[in-house]
């Protein structure tokens, strides 16, 4: 979520359709509930592109099960592999301005058409140029808890209040095998508003 908020931020013009998004499908007197995500596709599809940009598992370890050929490459039976998915997930091959924040990449509208099939991709191993949770048999046992979790938190923060910072928010990543931020974002709040029961 800290990932995604951070994107947002540093594009208020998406932060705007967001917004805009949740006050037409939910309102403004009640919460995001977990029913209403399924009503918020541009929220998905900002979730699907912070997990492209920042999978919350950048390696994903495996061990060949027997010995196979790729390419030139002869990988024996029991070799440790390491699949580095956010290489995979920013791949120019398979990815326009791979680089980029683009949740548009898993959206369309009247406006904005698609040219390539990402709008139906899927997080959870289906489509190996996306794999935050890993894929298989050996796929994350979170996945669908966590992102029922995202989706609503995202929505919910999004709906409540406006976030600024001073200037741009550093996007540098730092150490670890879970991909964190090398500095934690820092915001101010300010609620958006006043009926809602917080």
């Amino acid at each position: 979520m800290e990932w995604a908020l951070a994107e947002l931020i540093n594009n208020p013009k998406m932060m705007k359709k967001a917004m805009e998004e949740i006050d037409n499908a939910v309102g403004k007197t009640r919460l995001v509930e977990e029913s209403d995500v399924a009503n918020l596709p541009y929220i998905q599809a900002i979730i699907k592109e912070t997990l492209r940009l920042h999978p919350p598992g950048p390696i994903l370890i495996r061990e060949a099960s027997e010995t196979c050929s790729i390419d030139d490459y002869e990988i024996k039976e029991k070799t440790r592999l390491l699949i580095n998915v956010w290489a995979i997930s920013r791949d120019p091959n398979h990815w326009e301005s791979p680089f980029e924040f683009k949740p548009e990449r898993f959206y369309s509208d009247d406006k904005n058409e698609i040219s390539n099939n990402a709008k139906n991709m899927d997080v959870r191993g289906q489509h190996f140029q996306l794999l935050p949770f890993g894929s298989g048999r050996r796929g994350c046992p979170g996945t669908t808890l966590g992102l029922q979790v995202v989706h609503t938190s995202l929505a919910s923060i999004i709906q409540c209040f406006d976030l600024k910072t001073d200037g741009i928010v550093d996007m540098s990543e730092g150490p670890g095998l879970t991909l964190p931020r090398a500095h934690s974002l820092v915001c101010v709040l300010k609620a958006r508003h006043s009926q809602l029961p917080l």
